[in-house]
């Protein structure tokens, strides 16, 4: 693959509408995780819990707006299945933050702000957007003819797969 064709797939109307719609729910994600580590009910305790109620206000954020922006002329054609499984594929992706927050403050011994947001906020969030686009884009927002598997070779030109 060319790299004229590596810009042409990440600068599909697809993923930038994506990018800009997961930007806010990272915005909400981490001025959440950060604001609830500053509240005394959030501020002596594990931040594996602020990160997790962080994370499911940003879901709805991401819901809505994939939902109205990136896949709005999809029609999954039973949206509390597209509901269900959009909150399966983030609970998943919240593994990927909540692991390396994990990895990062307990075992690691790095427990400073700095280095937690790294590790949620910069790793974690990296890895399971990745895992989120691909979720999303082969199972939740599907056409209803097409609601289960979207075909590979549909996703793998998207993501660059061969």
């Amino acid at each position: 693959m060319s790299l004229r064709e590596l810009v042409a797939r990440l600068t599909s109307p697809e993923v930038v509408s994506f990018a800009a719609v997961g930007g806010a729910g990272y915005v909400v994600d981490v001025g959440g995780f950060n604001l609830l580590r500053s509240l005394p009910l959030f501020a002596g305790h594990d931040p594996t819990f602020a990160k997790v109620a962080a994370v499911a206000l940003a879901m709805v954020v991401t819901y809505v707006g994939n939902r109205a922006l990136t896949w709005r002329d999809v029609d999954s054609g039973d949206r509390s299945r597209e509901v269900a499984l959009f909150v399966v594929f983030n609970l998943i992706g919240l593994g990927f933050s909540v692991v390396t927050l994990f990895v990062s403050h307990h075992l690691l011994g790095l427990t400073s702000s700095l280095a937690d947001n790294i590790s949620a906020n910069v790793i974690g969030i990296g890895l399971g957007t990745i895992f989120r686009f691909w979720s999303y884009r082969r199972f939740v927002f599907t056409a209803a003819a097409d609601a289960h598997v979207r075909p590979p070779e549909q996703l793998d030109d998207v993501v660059g797969v061969r």
